[in-house]
């Protein structure tokens, strides 16, 4: 990922170098282990303490080696001298592959669920805020009726919650690791060994592998990613709509000095929530190439490769870098109470047709007839640009059936939050 959406202490895992002292702690468990079963000289793993990593020097053997484990292994064997001989006995380059891939997910994932949790915090606290703030709500883009503020806020805080467990539940599946040999079949030491190294660096292992443990992990792992990132995206266009001009109810934080545009000095643009929408297109495509990782031949081909050593690092960089920034938005956003009133008088009082046509069906009137009377009063309304409360208390069918306090009744906007208490209850909210 470039370093402009690469949070500094996420990116911190995916350096090469990192990835290479990580490669070197496992070969130095291998022997710790094969010493605690007098297989190897005992001694043989603290050689590895010496040895000092180098990615320019690896890099420059492996121009000629073309394989990078090969390259690694030739850099680190002049430093260990005699001790070399026990060098990766056994392994093959996928046990340090997918080992140190799983340690680095394990890393990543202790970043990404405390990012998240921050954010749930500060979505939780905007839930609470907001219960009582009248807005109106859309569907299909139009206006529908009216909503409470912080009913937003909740939605997205349910969604979060759910999506923090399953990816929480996710990790001993996703993290698994293995040191099972060339084609997973512990040819040249126990089972233990593996169990030894994997429980030392904290991950699981898999019970079952081949020449690699099987990508369904990192395709489950990306689609939960993906999903959280959707999820940002989903709350993001809802602010980019709230911003724009003509409804101007929330806006992204604008900060003193920032410039909205190179042209128009006016301008004040969404343009992180904007960024986390195209970042979630990203962090799908990665999705569909991971489930595309899947299918190899036999115990393994390296189609998988040079995909994962993409798609992995930038879409765990990717949604830390979304979850930090819309911390930032949702802790800072500007929320406009006088703009949500104007709007919602902006329908001239239409959005209260329901009401209407539930009390008119409790006084006995059938569905059918009270819709067809409060729909044919809606459209003049729209046609006509009158008021829709004046247009009832007008019509003499509506009047002969309901009296003016009923009516009155129906058009208090609070009205419709009277169970917006219950819903928070069920998140022990108030």
């Amino acid at each position: 990922m470039i370093k402009r959406y690469t949070p500094k202490k996420i990116g911190r895992i995916w350096q090469e170098d990192e990835k290479f002292k990580r490669f070197l702690k496992i070969e130095a468990l291998l022997c710790e282990s094969l010493e605690k079963q007098k297989k190897i000289p005992k001694g043989t793993s603290k050689k590895f303490a010496k040895v000092k990593i180098s990615v320019d020097k690896i890099k420059d053997i492996e121009k000629e080696t073309r394989h990078d484990i090969v390259a690694f292994l030739k850099h680190i064997s002049v430093q260990i001298g005699p001790a070399a001989q026990y060098l990766h006995r056994g392994l093959t380059s996928s046990d340090l592959l997918d080992t140190t891939l799983a340690w680095q997910i394990k890393d990543t994932y202790k970043i990404i669920l405390s990012d998240l949790d921050k954010l749930i915090r500060v979505v939780k606290a905007k839930a609470i805020k907001y219960k009582d703030t009248i807005c109106m709500a859309r569907s299909h883009g139009m206006h529908a009726e009216i909503y409470s503020f912080g009913l937003k806020f909740l939605y997205l805080y349910n969604d979060l919650l759910e999506e923090r467990e399953k990816l929480s539940d996710s990790f001993d599946y996703v993290v698994s690791g293995k040191i099972s040999g060339a084609v997973g079949t512990f040819a040249y030491f126990s089972p233990k060994t593996e169990e030894y190294i994997c429980k030392k660096i904290g991950i699981n292992w898999a019970k079952v592998s081949t020449q690699i443990v099987s990508r369904e992990r990192f395709a489950y792992f990306l689609f939960l990613l993906s999903l959280l990132g959707s999820t940002l995206e989903r709350f993001a266009t809802e602010i980019r709509h709230l911003h724009r001009t003509e409804v101007d109810e929330a806006k992204e934080p604008f900060y003193s000095g920032q410039k909205g545009s190179s042209a128009m000095p006016h301008k004040q643009n969404p343009i992180v929530s904007e960024r986390i929408c195209g970042l979630a297109r990203l962090l799908r495509s990665n999705a569909f190439a991971a489930s595309e990782n899947i299918n190899l031949w036999h115990e393994r081909d390296i189609s998988h490769s040079s995909v994962e050593r993409v798609i992995i690092p930038d879409s765990t960089i990717i949604i830390d870098y979304m979850l930090q920034k819309f911390k930032e938005v949702v802790s800072k956003i500007k929320v406009n109470p006088k703009s949500m009133i104007r709007n919602i008088e902006l329908n001239r009082g239409i959005i209260y047709s329901q009401k209407v046509l539930t009390e008119l069906m409790k006084k006995g009137l059938s569905r059918m007839d009270a819709y067809d009377l409060i729909q044919k009063i809606s459209l003049e309304v729209i046609n006509n640009n009158s008021n829709f409360k004046e247009e009832i208390f007008k019509n003499k069918r509506i009047r002969n059936i309901l009296d003016e306090k009923i009516l009155n009744k129906i058009f208090d906007p609070y009205s419709y939050l009277s169970n917006i208490d219950k819903i928070y209850k069920r998140f022990n909210l108030s």
